[in-house]
């Protein structure tokens, strides 16, 4: 679906189902972490990470900002959620990951800033790599119900690590930017900017 920015945005349904992850998100910050209401917040909250950009399509309100404001939504409920978690992680872990995760986030901060420099834009692609990351990790409170978590949280650091890498190669190798790309293997098209 075509961008056009030209035009002003007009706020839709589904800015505001994002606007509510924003809310579940600072919600989630006063929960118990994996009590029934953190769990049921934060599903809601992911509800709406899959419902927003389903809503865009289907009413054809696929915009920039509302790409943006996805993101925002989205790095905002995965802090709101790494706050209520470390302290759980920490226990449950062991130190090495810990070296590996930030190296993924370390990657990720490269791919941003990279971004920024190159297109003079924040940029944060919704690739197969990065969805695939979000599910992986979007599914880490369920599993600390039943378990430590030790085993996917390696999982969870390898995808980080391969989505963090394929976004700052994209970036590095791509002269414009491009929004809708979904690989690093993905050809340019006419919607790059």
């Amino acid at each position: 679906m075509r961008r056009d920015i030209s035009k002003a945005h007009k706020w839709n349904m589904a800015d505001t189902v994002t606007s509510v992850r924003i809310a579940a998100s600072a919600i989630l910050v006063f929960l118990t972490p994996i009590s029934p209401a953190f769990l049921a917040v934060y599903t809601l909250a992911g509800v709406t990470d899959a419902l927003d950009g389903w809503l865009a399509r289907r009413a054809g309100t696929v915009s920039d900002f509302g790409a943006r404001l996805d993101s925002i939504a989205d790095l905002i409920f995965y802090g709101a959620v790494l706050i209520r978690l470390v302290p759980i992680l920490r226990q449950a872990m062991p130190g090495e990951i810990w070296y590996v995760a930030a190296g993924a986030l370390l990657l990720r901060l490269a791919a941003y800033c990279t971004a920024a420099v190159k297109y003079r834009r924040f940029a944060s692609l919704h690739t197969y790599m990065n969805k695939l990351t979000g599910a992986a990790v979007f599914l880490l409170p369920y599993i600390l119900v039943f378990s430590t978590g030790v085993v996917y949280g390696w999982i969870i650091c390898a995808l980080g690590c391969a989505a963090s890498s394929e976004e700052l190669a994209i970036y590095l190798c791509r002269e414009k930017y491009c929004a809708d790309i979904k690989t690093v293997f993905q050809k340019e098209n006419h919607k790059c900017v």
